[in-house]
Order: structure tokens, then C-alpha cells, then sequence
């Protein structure tokens, strides 16, 4: 199983940017599809954005879409959110996952991370 760490969160006021970080191990990183979540306080926790295994694909929630970009470093074994032009309501803990199968952009999402807190103040 592909361990997890994720940073960059913070306070941030609306408008401005973050971005996220979730480091690899453990497994051929390169290999994995990703993805970033988050959980608002009282909510279930949502997709926020996903990437392919090779990197050339790339999708978002609605919510986020022109304003988020998710991408990978596979040398460095790390995923990126870059978020910006940010909301109150992106508030939330973000995590990211691994797919889990190698190869696979279809098989589901794996085990969660302790997530970074991203708080945005109006």
C-alpha cells in the first residue's frame, strides 16, 4: 500500500492561493492514478480533482474547475494542487489517494491520508 503525507495547507483570505503537496512511498509512484479530496466540516467528503496514471489526463469537480490544477512529479513522487482564486467554501481538509491498481485509471481510490486543513476567511 502507498503511504501518504500531505502539506501545504494554511489560512489563506479569499481570492488568494495555496498549494498542496502530497508526497509518495512505498510504492512505483509513477504508476498510480491520483486523485485530491476533501471533507468541509459536516459534509461528506467530495472529489476534487484526478489525474492519470501517465499524467495526460486530468479531471475536476465542478466546483473547482478553473481554478484548481492537479498535476505530478514523478520524479519527485509527489502530487500538487495548486488552488486559486480561493472561496470560503473551499474550506475543507484535503486529502489525497492512489488508485488502487497500478496501470489502472479505473480501479477505485485507496486509503486516505491525514489530510492538510485549508481554511479561506471571507
Amino acid at each position: 500500500q502507498m503511504q501518504l503525507v500531505e502539506s501545504g495547507g494554511g489560512l489563506v483570505q479569499a481570492g488568494g492561493s495555496l498549494r498542496l503537496s502530497c508526497a509518495a512511498s512505498g510504492r512505483t509512484f509513477s504508476n498510480y492514478g491520483m486523485g485530491w479530496f476533501r471533507q468541509a466540516p459536516g459534509k461528506e467528503r467530495q472529489f476534487v480533482a484526478g489525474i492519470s496514471w501517465r499524467g495526460g489526463s486530468t479531471n475536476y469537480a465542478d466546483s473547482v474547475k478553473g481554478r484548481f490544477t492537479i498535476s505530478r512529479d514523478n520524479a519527485k513522487s509527489t502530487v500538487y494542487l495548486q488552488m486559486n482564486s480561493l472561496k470560503p467554501e473551499d474550506t475543507a481538509v484535503y486529502y489525497c489517494r492512489a488508485r488502487t491498481r497500478p496501470l489502472s485509471d479505473r480501479s477505485p481510490f485507496g486509503s486516505w491520508g491525514q489530510g492538510t486543513q485549508v481554511t479561506v476567511s471571507s
